[in-house]
């Protein structure tokens, strides 16, 4: 995301604004905004003077504008942050609003509104739009997850292989601060001059090398139903570590990647799949015509509904995957 990589770049730079609006649906983008800017502008010795903290559910605004009008004692800024602002009603926001018209230049505001888009409509947009900084942010495409741990693993200095990034996405899915979470603590337990492999995944992280959602879908598209049959006793066994939801969603990713293969080609960056797997891709679209790749995807779609309890009787999740690897292996 091209808006979060510049405003981190000026916060580098000591390139500040007496405004911040962080909003939006990822979390991960805001958390990363707001912890550089702390870590610039608030400093140990004058943290209890210039640093104040408000959230949504237990503060009211002019509180905060009594904070955030106050001149900094030791630090150059005065710093203020509401988290979870979200919470807040519209008529708090039109007062934030009056202030950010006319922000004083020793104080920094920084509002995280997790969860939901702020409305570009309001009067506080509007003011920080013009006197300070927005970012708003969504999940990263699917397409983008791989490239977008490789990077990370890249940022923290980290050599990691394209099977252990595979594993870590099929696993872990789009939620970017637990997969940074999980790229830090292999950077504490293992050593800098070692490559990351799906071994050190399944040590440290807690994911079968030979019994995953990659793995299932691996040998779906290959057509080995022993094989197949053999990984989802296993995640059905392990359902904490390998939640039903998890592995419908991969593999209705997995058919998707498939029929665009057949439809649109084989570009891997398109595709959002690493390279190193291109091939195998490549030959398990070729092992189903366009036709069974759709009703595949509907088949995995039935049985995320039946997951929920909707339109069918109450089934566990091993009955769910058992009668999906059927249907599968049936097109």
């Amino acid at each position: 995301m091209q808006a979060f990589f510049s405003l981190l770049s000026k916060i580098e730079k000591n390139q500040f604004s007496p405004l911040y609006l962080l909003s939006g649906t990822e979390p991960f983008y805001i958390d990363t905004i707001l912890k550089a800017l702390t870590n610039k502008l608030v400093h140990e010795e004058s943290k209890a003077f210039d640093f104040s903290q408000f959230y949504g559910k237990d503060s009211n605004v002019n509180g905060i504008l009594e904070s955030v009008k106050r001149y900094p004692m030791i630090s150059k800024f005065n710093v203020v942050v509401l988290k979870e602002a979200q919470l807040l009603n519209s008529i708090e926001f039109d007062l934030l609003a009056s202030y950010a018209q006319n922000p004083l230049p020793q104080s920094i505001l920084i509002i995280c509104y997790k969860n939901k888009i702020f409305d570009k409509r309001k009067k506080l947009y509007k003011a920080i739009d013009k006197n300070g900084d927005l970012l708003t942010v969504k999940p990263i495409y699917e397409n983008q997850l791989n490239p977008w741990i490789e990077n990370q693993a890249k940022n923290l200095n980290i050599n990691i292989s394209p099977v252990a990034i595979e594993l870590l996405a099929t696993h872990v899915g789009s939620n970017l601060s637990s997969l940074d979470n999980e790229l830090k603590k292999l950077k504490l337990l293992i050593s800098e001059d070692v490559i990351i492999t799906e071994e050190h995944i399944e040590k440290h992280v807690g994911i079968s090398k030979k019994f995953n959602s990659f793995e299932l879908q691996k040998a779906i598209g290959l057509g080995r139903f022993s094989r197949a049959f053999q990984i989802i006793q296993y995640l059905n066994i392990n359902t904490k570590e390998n939640p039903l939801i998890l592995t419908l969603g991969n593999l209705h990713s997995y058919f998707q990647k498939l029929l665009l293969i057949k439809g649109v080609g084989s570009d891997h960056k398109t595709l959002g799949i690493n390279p190193f797997f291109i091939n195998e891709y490549k030959a398990a679209a070729k092992r189903f015509n366009m036709r069974q790749l759709a009703l595949a995807m509907d088949h995995v779609m039935e049985a995320d509904l039946k997951s929920k309890g909707i339109n069918s009787k109450s089934l566990t999740s091993k009955e769910i995957l058992e009668e999906l690897l059927l249907k599968l292996f049936n097109l």
